[in-house]
């Protein structure tokens, strides 16, 4: 993450699209803005725009060290001293991975905290909540409880709330969220903090959540889009679906759906690289934790490595997005599956990594990128 000066006390950034313009104006900083983040126009009616981060290994691929500062900076944000046992939660998808670095980092601070992700894909648990997330291109989530009794009794227990997620634009999904674990009993809770990379929400959290709650972030300001009149809505597309796919999750190898305390690093162990050679490490929608600690791994040992992931999210060309691949997911629910900035041939090794069986990842992905496919837990 590449650090300056303070940024100026107004620091006003812009972005046409089709639908219209956005404007943000960056409060003060230590991060540059074009460092952290850059924009996009999503194939979505509730939405024209999107804050695409350079940071968190989704949409452009990332260095693994570049993201471990990243969670680290963040997780030095949080409070230390939030009243325990503290509740960590990614959010699905986008920031699942980023949700468990952070945990990661802060959990080294605290010993009392636990991590548990929303997600769009149900596996064998009971649905503890389920919530929106009204602008999004799939709009439902799903928190389970966790099947280990010690992970439950934590979670019920929890005093403090850490909601992680990529970015904040209107407040409004924390806000729901919040409301949703009350309603479902988690009656304990003092402290809420929300821990995002750009914070566009003007305070509407702790707004809404009330006087216990506090934001934190590497970039904060406020955003306006001005709708282009006469512009037709794009059609969305249907990549809602939070069913049981073709194609199983097995719950042993669970990484943070059912709620854990640290994840171990698994996952292609046997996987060496050339010197010199340039290696792609992608997950799969959710599937990014623990491709990603093999991505670290192999960066540890001098590989010149980034980690990337595919998406759910339908996005269009232009602005931060330079190439895009769709194919079908890899979970057999019939929905389409993207992957931005990765050309074919870009890397000399791309191991595409699965948490579903090798029959399940497109073949039409695979041959794309010429890649290795990794099964978690094989």
């Amino acid at each position: 993450m590449e650090q300056s000066a303070v940024t100026p006390a107004f620091s006003r950034l812009c972005a046409s699209f089709e639908r219209g313009v956005l404007e943000v104006d960056v409060h003060p900083s230590s991060v540059l803005p074009e460092s952290l983040f850059g924009f996009a126009e999503r194939h979505n009616p509730k939405r024209a725009f999107l804050f695409v981060s350079r940071v968190l290994g989704k949409h452009i691929p990332v260095k693994p060290s570049l993201m471990q500062r990243t969670y680290q900076s963040l997780a030095a944000r949080i409070p230390a001293d939030l009243p325990g046992p503290v509740l960590v939660i990614g959010m699905a998808e986008t920031a699942v991975g980023l949700g468990a670095g952070v945990h990661r980092a802060y959990s080294q601070v605290r010993q009392d905290t636990m991590y548990i992700v929303s997600t769009r894909h149900s596996v064998a648990a009971d649905v503890f909540v389920r919530f929106e997330e009204e602008h999004s291109h799939a709009s439902a989530h799903l928190i389970h409880i966790p099947p280990d009794p010690v992970m439950r009794d934590m979670m019920m227990r929890a005093r403090s709330l850490v909601l992680v997620d990529d970015e904040a634009t209107t407040g409004r999904t924390f806000i729901n969220l919040h409301r949703a674990l009350l309603a479902a009993g988690l009656d304990q809770l003092e402290r809420v903090v929300t821990c995002v990379l750009t914070d566009w929400s003007n305070g509407a959290v702790s707004q809404g959540v009330g006087g216990q709650a506090v934001q934190v972030s590497l970039l904060s300001g406020e955003y306006r889009f001005i709708k282009a009149p006469g512009t037709p809505s794009p059609q969305a597309l249907d990549t809602s679906a939070v069913n049981v796919g073709r194609w199983a999750i097995d719950p042993a190898n669970d990484w943070g759906r059912l709620g854990t305390r640290s994840v171990e690093d698994t996952l292609g162990l046997d996987i060496k690289a050339e010197p010199g050679e340039t290696v792609l490490i992608l997950g799969t929608g959710e599937f990014v934790w623990k491709p990603f600690l093999l991505a670290e791994r192999l960066e540890r040992a001098g590989v010149k490595v980034h980690f990337s992931s595919t998406t759910r999210s339908p996005i269009a060309l232009g602005h931060c997005i330079e190439h895009a691949l769709s194919f079908p997911d890899n979970y057999g629910l019939g929905i389409a599956n993207f992957l931005y900035n990765v050309a074919p041939g870009q890397f000399d090794r791309v191991i595409l990594c699965s948490e579903t069986d090798k029959p399940a990842v497109p073949a039409c992905l695979v041959k794309a990128l010429n890649a290795e496919v990794i099964v978690d837990g094989l």
